[in-house]
């Protein structure tokens, strides 16, 4: 199981509940804010939801 980096590059501003919760959930508060994560399924359909709103790069 890898591990990816998820950094937050746009504002949540003018986005749904959800998103805003997933955003929250995956401890995302700040632009520019990066957190590490294994690759699971769940996070990896977290990610997929807000693709719009962050960047991820895959770590070893």
């Amino acid at each position: 199981m890898g591990k990816i980096k998820v950094t937050k590059v746009r504002s949540a501003i003018n986005r749904s509940k959800n998103q805003k919760l997933v955003l929250e959930s995956l401890g995302l508060k700040r632009i520019g804010q990066t957190v590490e994560h294994n690759d699971t399924p769940n996070i990896l359909g977290m990610v997929n939801k807000v693709k719009h709103l962050v960047s991820v790069e895959e770590t070893k």
